[in-house]
């Protein structure tokens, strides 16, 4: 991510901008009231943008820091006032876990007219492997938060706050042997790669001509008319809509299994059990390889039963659904599991 797109997708008021979930920045505004005779005469202020992206199957963080749109009106302490930076990592998930830190961050303070002059620093953070959760998963999850700090010099006062916390996304760390570089490349000490948290969107098209438009359209229909879905449900509401309820993806072979053979029931109760004839298959959502899958009742008692919805398509169109989904999983490292969630958004 560039600086220019990190200052477009920020705006004048969003707390964050994700381009990725290898790329997210955040950027914050501080200004400063000057003091004489405790009577305001003068204002400074400046920005601060933090850049985090993440090389492929990296597990090293970048944090790139810009300060920029110096500013000062009346009387002034500013271009002495000293300003100090850190990035501080406050709580992990294990809380043993242990990270290596690199870049050119400043240890110590800069004054404005110094950040003014040249004000671009970057930190590195990484998380060896070893150190997650227990299983094949090897899971990691942090908060990393940069910090803002100033104080006016002598003579000078600054009234209200004299500094703040930046907003980023959270990092985390996987080595699943289900996704890329599980092994490091033959180096165990470099298996696995670092994400930033947060719920991403599968994107599939009922645009005439996709290759995906039939099942597309099955999931839009589940979305906006489940009362006219198979099986039938009293007030069916399939889950994956919004961030409050998104799909979940297990690996597990077994579930997957189960998970299938209880939309093929579903198939052949509606359709018969010739329902695939003329080159059909038994489509289903939530897709069988999440755990909100047509067999999650039997997982989870609280799950409602037929919360899903099956229908005969093409099989062509199942297959590229399935291989668009697959390649969804691997470009954005989902694991398995409650920890990650993804959204689906139909398009036309």
């Amino acid at each position: 991510m560039t600086f220019d797109e990190c200052k477009k997708g920020l705006g004048s008021d969003n707390k964050f901008f994700v381009k990725s979930r290898f790329a997210v920045c955040d950027g914050a505004s501080f200004l400063q009231t000057w003091l004489q005779n405790n009577r305001p005469v003068g204002e400074s202020m400046f920005n601060v943008r933090v850049i985090g992206t993440i090389p492929s199957n990296s597990r090293t963080i970048n944090f790139q820091y810009y300060f920029t749109d110096f500013l000062t009106a009346g009387e002034t302490g500013a271009p002495s006032m000293p300003i100090t930076t850190e990035g501080n990592v406050p709580q992990s998930w294990p809380s043993r876990v242990r990270y290596t830190r690199g870049g050119n961050l400043p240890a110590g303070s800069r004054t404005f007219a110094q950040l003014k002059a040249a004000g671009t620093f970057n930190q590195t953070v990484t998380a060896a492997p070893g150190q997650g959760s227990s299983g094949t998963t090897d899971l990691i999850f942090a908060v990393y938060e940069p910090a803002v700090t100033y104080t006016a010099p002598a003579p000078w006062k600054l009234s209200g706050a004299t500094g703040g916390k930046l907003f980023m996304l959270a990092p985390r760390w996987d080595a699943a042997s289900y996704l890329a570089n599980s092994t490091g490349g033959g180096n165990p000490a470099k298996k696995g790669s670092a994400t930033f948290s947060y719920i991403t969107t599968l994107t599939l098209s009922a645009k005439q001509g996709a290759e995906e438009r039939a099942e597309a359209a099955h999931i839009r229909q589940a979305f906006l008319v489940p009362q006219d879905t198979k099986p039938y449900m009293s007030a069916k509401k399939v889950p994956g809509q919004t961030v409050d309820d998104p799909l979940h993806r297990t690996v597990s072979s077994e579930r997957n299994d189960k998970n299938r053979s209880e939309a093929v029931k579903q198939c052949k109760r509606y359709w018969g059990p010739n329902y695939a004839s003329g080159g059909k298959e038994c489509d289903e959502y939530p897709f069988a390889s999440t755990y909100e899958g047509a067999a999650q009742p039997q997982y989870d008692p609280d799950a409602k039963k037929f919360n899903f919805s099956v229908k005969p398509i093409a099989k062509a169109d199942n297959q590229a659904g399935g291989l668009i989904l697959k390649s969804f999983y691997a470009k954005n490292r989902v694991i398995d599991g409650l920890e990650d969630g993804f959204i689906v958004n139909v398009v036309d």
